[in-house]
């Protein structure tokens, strides 16, 4: 008998639990990042989108005693906010109150958590946001997030990364308020949960919410598991044709860095010199926008970060172990777009032959040392990041990133982009009104000659003609047109 009580402890002792992750603090603002660890990766197979359905109906539906028209007319005096976010491998629930209404939201927060409503009319009203957000907003609205998101559905083909967050047209129409319980119910657990918050909340609150918390089911981990990319044995080019008055790129190829190999902050540096997002000194942004008026943003990317048009810095808790190294180049006007391209892929290719001078890699680090204290510019991105440093097993972010820069050489750098990044067996995504002309220049392979409305110099024309006849080399079966309708469909 005491062997079973014994062993019964052992067991009770090693069961998964909430982890919790407070900031005290004395900023009167309260910010919560409610994280659980599943995601789009969970979503069952029919089903692609449950995870972000799930979460929207959540942060966007009434709960077991209130409305959501309730729960609006509560929440608007006090200013404060309510989000819902979904990746891959995290749901978040993010919010901020300031503490003189910390009770009244509070309760909204755990009721919309631990007590939905599972309303038919908000689970109507959100279908129909959904199928708006995907219909609208990505395929006819946004060529940039519409770009990277096809990109990544091509990179990721039978993954578990596979699908948009958002899922498809098809199976949103078709998901049942059934379906979104049985999510809940499976990834909505003890093990998979961290709550986080910041902020001057008063003595015993923490333990206030764990209590409350606690009413979830224990359950096991979510986590999935991750199978390396598909290779790719030669580039690939998808043209999706849509009504467009410009021309978006976006390319690149899985890599196995993450924030947690050893190989990432030189990465970052290499980035940071090389296509920084938003930022009008990468190299990239330099020879295309600067130079020769090209475009308007010309970037790289060694993370997954939607809605960069709208932000200068990711959000937190896009957690992957998986990432890929994407260039995007948009708008660029359709009579430039073979030249733009080239450029393009010369540019990926001197940086893989020849990677940074000395003095790059130097101004880079040093910039980079103290950039990265940016991102903690406000205490939910703190927050954010502390939970994803976490998740990824390693130390403070901006600590864990400038002790590194302090030991990392020229040569760290040089060798980790020979290893990991490449110039050639890319897949390529372009959005375009002229899918037909741009599938015949790439396959023609004939000079693409640049004509500008100002002089430019002399070394600009010389390296135009060695990029203008760049031969790429690509047959038929290597480059795709498909209408945009038929994309997440």
């Amino acid at each position: 008998m005491k062997k079973f009580v014994l062993s019964l402890l052992l067991m009770t002792a090693t069961l998964p639990a909430m982890e919790v992750l407070a900031m005290p603090g004395q900023s009167p603002l309260i910010q919560f990042r409610i994280v659980f660890r599943a995601g789009s990766a969970n979503d069952p197979k029919g089903k692609e989108g449950a995870a972000a359905f799930t979460a929207a109906l959540l942060a966007n539906g009434g709960t077991k005693s209130m409305s959501y028209q309730q729960i609006l007319d509560a929440i608007y005096p006090m200013a404060a906010s309510f989000d819902d976010q979904v990746d891959k491998e995290m749901i978040v629930f993010s919010g901020s109150t300031h503490v003189d209404n910390l009770e009244a939201y509070y309760a909204l927060l755990r009721d919309a958590l631990l007590a939905p409503g599972w309303r038919e009319d908000d689970l109507k009203r959100v279908r129909d946001n959904r199928k708006n957000a995907l219909r609208l907003s990505l395929r006819e609205n946004n060529d940039e997030e519409l770009g990277k998101e096809v990109l990544y559905s091509l990179l990721y083909k039978g993954h578990p990364y596979e699908h948009l967050n958002l899922g498809k047209l098809s199976t949103l129409e078709t998901m049942t308020m059934a379906d979104l319980q049985a999510f809940y119910k499976a990834h909505f657990t003890q093990a998979n949960l961290t709550i986080g918050i910041a902020g001057k909340y008063p003595r015993g609150f923490v333990e206030r919410m764990k209590k409350d918390f606690a009413a979830l089911p224990k359950g096991k981990p979510s986590t999935v598991k991750l199978p390396a990319p598909p290779a790719i044995g030669e580039t690939r080019v998808t043209i999706v044709q849509k009504k467009t008055r410009a021309v978006a790129f976006s390319f690149g190829f899985p890599i196995e860095v993450t924030r947690n190999h050893p190989d990432f902050p030189a990465l970052l540096v290499a980035n940071t010199w090389f296509g920084p997002h938003r930022s009008s000194g990468g190299n990239l942004y330099q020879r295309m926008r600067e130079i020769r008026g090209l475009n308007y943003g010309d970037y790289s990317y060694l993370e997954y970060f939607p809605n960069g048009m709208f932000q200068f810095e990711p959000d937190p808790n896009y957690f992957r172990r998986s990432q890929i190294f994407q260039i995007w180049i948009r708008p660029v006007e359709p009579p430039t777009a073979h030249f733009a391209l080239r450029l393009a892929l010369f540019e990926l290719e001197r940086l893989v032959e020849k990677g940074l001078t000395e003095s790059d890699f130097e101004a880079t680090r040093d910039f980079l040392s103290l950039n990265v204290n940016l991102l903690m510019k406000t205490k939910s991105a703190e927050l954010g990041y502390a939970i994803d440093s976490k998740a990824y097993g390693i130390p403070e972010y901006t600590s864990y990133i400038q002790a590194a820069l302090k030991k990392l050489t020229h040569e760290d750098v040089q060798r980790a982009i020979k290893k990991h990044l490449r110039k050639d067996r890319l897949q390529i995504v372009a959005i375009t009104d002229n899918a037909e002309d741009l599938e015949k220049q790439l396959l023609a392979d004939a000079p693409s000659p640049m004509k500008y409305n100002s002089p430019k110099p002399g070394d600009i024309l010389e390296e135009d003609k060695i990029v203008s006849t760049k031969k790429l080399g690509w047959k038929p079966a290597q480059v795709t047109v498909v209408p945009v309708e038929s994309v997440f469909q």
